[in-house]
């Protein structure tokens, strides 16, 4: 067994530390139950005491799938995940009055208003550090140090002027929808990625055929959990109670399964030797049911 190089090892840990963040939001939200209750969504325990590591397990998260983005597609998708997780962290969900134990809420069904001083300095700061991050790529694209980045220099351009434009034009709009269009977007881009790697090559060795069909489990999973949530938060959003919280059910499916690919993807990836800097080897992976030679 030889030892493992610095980049397989720095590999190995971001990927763990990303699925350490699902878990880091489950258990905050499990202690903060004692306290508030079961509330309607895994999203509304950021006005509670699991507020600071919900935010932080989510910037963790964005910052280290910007390190394991890659190239190619799975970069694109990857980096689009980066773009809107902290967007879901800074930007909190609406809630209604009476709905959290201890938060007034002045509105009907909003971000209230002792919240949004906050809301205002976090998403302000993501668009400065978005710019200069943007700003770092381009620079570093016109000298050769980094490349295939074009996608995703437009789309987080993309992304910078339209949070910008309907932060300043349409404040109300941009915090009633942020945090839900961020959420479905966050893990339509996971269900994206898990059908890539079933149907195409996104590393040096061909995934296991079993390990292929769990990939594409766990994206229409996670797209008729999509369809639910949506579903979901346009029936509740002006109700006021519900027998079963659908919405809290379904964060945590998607949470849950986007951790199982999360890992499962690691543990296939385990013994790259050097991952960021494998040859790309583009084309179909072979189909999942061999068809007989005639």
């Amino acid at each position: 067994m030889t030892d493992s190089t610095s980049t397989q090892r720095t590999h190995r840990y971001l990927r763990i530390a990303i699925g350490g963040t699902v878990v880091v939001i489950l258990v905050a939200m499990l202690f903060a139950v004692p306290t508030v209750g079961w509330l309607a969504s895994i999203s509304d325990y950021f006005y509670t005491p699991a507020r600071n590591a919900f935010v932080g397990a989510l910037i963790a998260a964005s910052l280290a799938l910007l390190a394991l983005s890659g190239r190619g597609a799975e970069r694109t998708i990857l980096d689009a995940a980066a773009l809107f997780a902290p967007l879901i962290a800074l930007v909190p969900t609406v809630v209604r009055s009476g709905s959290i134990p201890g938060v007034d809420v002045e509105c009907g069904t909003c971000v209230p208003l002792a919240f949004r001083p906050d809301v205002a300095n976090g998403v302000a700061t993501y668009l400065v550090i978005l710019a200069g991050v943007l700003m770092l790529a381009i620079w570093l694209s016109i000298a050769g140090q980094v490349q295939g980045a074009r996608f995703s220099i437009i789309l987080g351009a993309s992304v910078l002027v339209v949070v910008l434009i309907a932060g300043l034009a349409l404040p109300d709009l941009f915090l009633d929808w942020t945090h839900f269009l961020a959420t479905i977007l966050f893990f339509g881009l996971i269900a994206a990625d898990a059908i890539l790697n079933a149907f195409w090559r996104t590393t040096s060795q061909t995934p296991l055929r079993w390990l292929r069909i769990v990939y594409i489990v766990i994206a229409v999973v996670l797209v008729v959990d999509i369809v639910v949530l949506i579903a979901a938060t346009i029936a509740t959003w002006d109700a006021d109670g519900q027998s079963v919280p659908w919405i809290l059910v379904g964060e945590a499916v998607a949470l849950l399964a986007f951790l199982a690919f999360w890992w499962l993807q690691t543990w296939q990836r385990w013994n790259e030797t050097d991952p960021a800097s494998l040859v790309p080897m583009p084309g179909r992976l072979p189909p999942l049911r061999q068809t007989s030679p005639h």
